[in-house]
């Protein structure tokens, strides 16, 4: 991704106005904004089937998932997270939130880099935050930090299971990799899974 307006900064105040009428999503990031990159159908499968597992999970709780357009306010940078859950979601600033509890990244060759660097050390250093995800499309692999281990990484593979302890939610790592097209997944299907993804 590039900078948008390499040259001067934006404030925060006309980030937020000018974003609600661009065609395309911008991240603010130490007073530059940045054009967000198209993703693929395995990045949005990935994404969904999170987005949709948190949602049916958290239905009577406090407790909601959203989506990538969802802005997180961390300071004065705005990021756009594939999928975040938040349990106090303040109504008086319905375009962004600054308290989430668990925060997904679905990585790519184009974000990597961001997503486990800069994004990182921004999601962390949020209070509220418990648990930060990334999760890889090209290969089966989900990395969760977690804040009461002192954001060390543990990883998941195909055949695991992944407690999301900030929502009290268990889930196969298949069901995040349902309908993906990488070959960790069709070698797990091809060596006896029971049911198709």
């Amino acid at each position: 991704m590039s900078a948008v307006k390499p040259i001067g900064l934006i404030s925060v105040e006309d980030y937020l106005k000018e974003e609600l009428t661009r065609q395309v999503k911008h991240e603010l990031i130490d007073g530059h904004i940045y054009a967000m990159a198209g993703v693929s159908a395995n990045h949005e499968r990935i994404a969904g089937n999170l987005y949709r597992k948190f949602g049916n999970h958290l239905e009577n709780s406090p407790c909601e998932p959203f989506g990538s357009d969802m802005k997180l306010r961390v300071k004065d940078n705005f990021f756009y997270p594939d999928v975040m859950v938040d349990c106090r979601f303040d109504e008086s600033e319905p375009y962004y939130t600054e308290t989430p509890v668990l925060i997904v990244e679905v990585l790519s060759r184009s974000t990597r880099k961001k997503d486990e660097t800069l994004k990182m050390m921004s999601y962390i250093n949020l209070p509220g935050l418990q648990e930060y995800v990334l999760i890889e499309q090209d290969i089966a692999d989900v990395t969760v930090l977690r804040r009461r281990e002192g954001w060390l990484p543990n990883h998941y593979f195909l055949g695991d299971d992944i407690t999301f302890e900030s929502i009290d939610l268990t889930l196969p790592v298949e069901d995040i990799y349902r309908r993906v097209n990488n070959q960790d997944v069709t070698a797990f299907l091809s060596g006896g899974a029971e049911q198709p993804l």
